[in-house]
């Protein structure tokens, strides 16, 4: 048998070599689409993506399989990193001035009125707030949380150096058409604000905790959301309706300054006033010259109250454990001194 090929076989060799490499690149380029299409539909899309996991070019036509196994594990761990990352603290701005809040209402009110159904899609007017950062804290991370709001304050304190952060409200958006919310008006008073979001998240990064979002700080005021009510979608209320909410497109709802941050469950049984569950707040500077809302005088309240019986369970305590301590006779010969004295006196 001749050991050379002919023109011919030579040819549909190469065309069938040709054709096997054209499908190695095929496959290399739908597994990065494919990729990155799971990466997008992950709660929290918003990233970016290449940085985020490390990608720093397209992966090569000739990846080695080994390389492609490496590059699979790195993008399953990715995922199961935000898979497992479910944020159920937030540093919460109360947002309480009744201008504010009443102005909300009326917005809500007219919502309601072109949609009744939306109705349980409203966020209770106790629990207006501006959402500073978000982090998961599990129970024995909460003292670490409280500890790290108590660092805070001072970075606060320096960035506003004395001065008191007005933050006005103006106009009305959504995200997606899927929540509603209350816009902050641009100004002055944005810097000041951003710069305490990245002290915060920086704070509690420092304290280990998982904290912060991988899309920028945009500051809202939620007024609705449609995934409060799920059966909404299923009722074919799928978007927020633009035209609902188009008077209050520019009005001005008010401003409210910038007086305490909470760190608060999202879990949790909210208060009765219908703000949330609140484990521990700093205050900054002083609100109305120094009048408490009704909020911190509840907290003042219990903080006394506990701090009362702490104090008496204390006394108790130290008396029962000095009546039951043995002594050196001393306590015997006070009380023998006591009744000679006592008897000596009813003898005068």
């Amino acid at each position: 048998m001749c050991s050379c090929m002919c023109p011919k076989v030579k040819e549909e060799v190469n065309f069938i070599e040709c054709e096997n490499m054209a499908g190695r690149k095929k496959m290399s380029e739908d597994f990065e689409a494919n990729t990155m299409d799971s990466l997008v539909d992950m709660p929290l899309a918003t990233i970016d993506i290449k940085d985020d996991c490390g990608i720093t070019d397209v992966p090569q036509v000739n990846l080695e399989r080994s390389e492609e196994n490496e590059y699979k594990d790195q993008i399953r761990k990715k995922k199961k990193k935000y898979k497992d990352y479910q944020p159920n603290y937030f540093l919460s701005i109360p947002i309480t001035n009744k201008e504010v809040t009443k102005g909300i209402k009326i917005l809500q009110n007219a919502v309601i009125q072109q949609d009744k159904r939306l109705a349980k899609a409203m966020t209770g007017d106790g629990s207006f707030h501006i959402t500073l950062l978000v982090m998961k804290l599990n129970d024995d991370e909460v003292n670490i949380g409280i500890d790290a709001l108590l660092e805070l304050k001072p970075f606060i304190e320096e960035i506003l150096q004395g001065k008191h952060l007005i933050l006005p409200f103006e106009g009305v958006d959504t995200f997606g058409n899927q929540v509603g919310f209350v816009k902050l008006a641009e100004g002055d008073h944005m810097n000041p604000l951003l710069e305490i979001a990245e002290a915060a998240k920086r704070t509690f990064q420092e304290k280990g905790i998982l904290a912060g979002e991988s899309r920028s700080f945009k500051p809202h005021l939620t007024f609705m959301k449609l995934s409060q009510v799920p059966w909404l979608r299923k009722a074919g209320v799928k978007k927020i309706d633009p035209k609902f909410y188009e008077k209050f497109i520019s009005h001005r709802f008010g401003e409210e300054m910038l007086h305490r941050i909470d760190l608060c469950s999202m879990l949790k049984k909210k208060q009765s006033n219908g703000y949330y569950h609140c484990e521990s707040s700093i205050v900054i500077g002083d609100k109305n010259g120094g009048e408490p809302d009704d909020a911190e005088l509840v907290k003042l309240s219990k903080r006394l109250v506990e701090n009362a019986v702490l104090k008496a369970v204390q006394q108790y305590l130290e008396e029962t454990q000095n009546k039951h301590k043995p002594g050196d006779g001393s306590t015997v010969k006070t009380e023998e001194a006591d009744r000679n004295g006592t008897d000596n006196d009813n003898r005068k």
